[in-house]
């Protein structure tokens, strides 16, 4: 049965599934649902737990069932956790599965945690023998209000309240990023104890914890939001990444965004011409408002640019390659650039 994360809770209070399947590239949600899994089957008395890690292409798939087969002395009842970094499992690892789903061992729970899944995945045949078995369920990065709800209730679950302000204040130093938003959290909880703690005393205690990548800074230059602009190019040179990295994202942006207009004047259908590039879901209104706001000499303009960032982190020509990356940045968002 495929749920959602907020569904997990009820589902463990009626009652426990034979196998568990969790996916996603959040760690601290992947890392509590499996917790509250572990908790539910130890108080069903599944006192025993063996650990596998299939962290690399050499990992023996035969280990799954030579676990599930063999007795412990200590407990009846056990949990094969079984953990991969990725959202694959190869051929070997979908025919263990599909093996093991078909054969339920006795007194067994099998909970597995792994990467993101891919669409293709979902529809695989080792998913579909999961899913009518047990559970599966895949965690999204929060992101807007359901990012804000969840601070609300960590907070209430820590005994503490405060303003909109505030929470927006949190919202704003731990954007996308789970783990420090909990850390901080209990640090607030350390600082002030339970009860209402106000915005101001929230700025003061909480560090900007917020996770920067060079996706988002794609998502925000094609959304023309500036001030986002400024904070995530900033996070990311002050973490250190690579100007070449940042580059590499934006010329691929503004090709694509060329290669778009050319295929859509060409006489070419534009949601085949999405599709064609890969882009999907929310990405189509953030794409189809640069193609509306940018120019054809407008898209030129960023590959000069481009071209004069990549001469100037190669030593060849003078300048500040992040101040060229803003300025590149701003044309994207249609900023006049002085």
């Amino acid at each position: 049965m495929l749920i959602k994360t907020g569904q997990l809770e009820a589902s463990l209070a009626k009652n426990l599934a034979p196998v568990y399947l969790f996916s996603g590239d959040e760690p601290l949600q992947l890392s509590e649902a499996a917790d509250a899994v572990r908790k539910a089957a130890q108080h069903a008395g599944f006192e025993n737990r063996e650990l596998l890690m299939a962290d690399s292409a050499h990992f023996n798939w035969n280990q799954l069932a030579e676990t599930a087969d063999s007795f412990s002395i200590f407990a009846d009842k056990k949990i094969i956790d079984l953990r991969l970094p990725t959202g694959t499992v190869g051929v070997e690892g979908a025919k263990a599965l599909v093996s093991y789903c078909e054969r339920l061992p006795d007194a067994t729970l099998l909970l597995i945690t792994l990467g993101k899944l891919s669409k293709d995945a979902l529809k695989s045949r080792w998913i579909q023998a999961i899913d009518k078995q047990g559970i599966v369920m895949q965690v999204w990065p929060l992101e807007g209000h359901d990012l804000q709800h969840w601070l609300q209730r960590r907070m209430q679950q820590r005994g503490l309240d405060t303003s909109t302000e505030g929470l927006r204040i949190l919202l704003n130093r731990v954007e996308g990023n789970l783990l420090a938003a909990a850390q901080e959290i209990e640090k607030l909880y350390v600082l002030y104890g339970r009860g209402r703690i106000e915005s101001q005393q929230i700025a003061d205690a909480v560090a900007d914890s917020s996770r920067y990548d060079v996706f988002k800074l794609m998502d925000s230059v094609l959304s023309a939001n500036v001030g986002r602009i400024f904070k995530i190019l900033s996070g990311l040179k002050a973490e250190g990444v690579a100007a070449p990295i940042v580059l590499w994202a934006l010329t691929r942006e503004a090709r694509m965004l060329i290669k778009i207009k050319l295929a859509v004047a060409a006489g070419q259908n534009r949601d085949v011409v999405f599709r064609n590039n890969q882009i999907w879901d929310k990405r189509k209104q953030l794409v189809t408002e640069s193609l509306t706001r940018l120019s054809d000499s407008d898209l030129q303009q960023l590959l000069i640019l481009s071209a004069k960032a990549d001469r100037q982190s190669k030593g060849q020509e003078r300048g500040d390659v992040w101040e060229t990356l803003l300025s590149i940045c701003l044309q994207f968002a249609s900023v006049p650039l002085a």
